[in-house]
């Protein structure tokens, strides 16, 4: 599944990401998380919960899906 994810500030951490997407039902759970499950930033393994994720990163988690990340637009407000 390719989704598009609208940031609406400069940027989000990987750990903040990971709870938007419901993928972790808190943030104390972003370790165990990357730890425990392959996650990509364009194309590249992270495992670091605090890694800024900006527009234009791809972000692809196996079994839940790829995202792209986008600035949210006035219209989008």
């Amino acid at each position: 599944m390719k989704e598009t994810f609208l940031l609406n500030s400069e940027y989000i951490t990987l750990g903040q990401f990971l709870k938007e997407i419901t993928v972790i039902s808190s943030g104390g759970m972003a370790k165990w998380y990357l730890q425990e499950h392959a996650v990509f930033v364009d194309g590249e393994p992270e495992n670091r919960r605090g890694r800024k994720l900006y527009p234009t990163m791809m972000i692809e988690i196996p079994d839940v899906g790829t995202f792209f990340m986008e600035k949210m637009s006035l219209e989008d407000e």
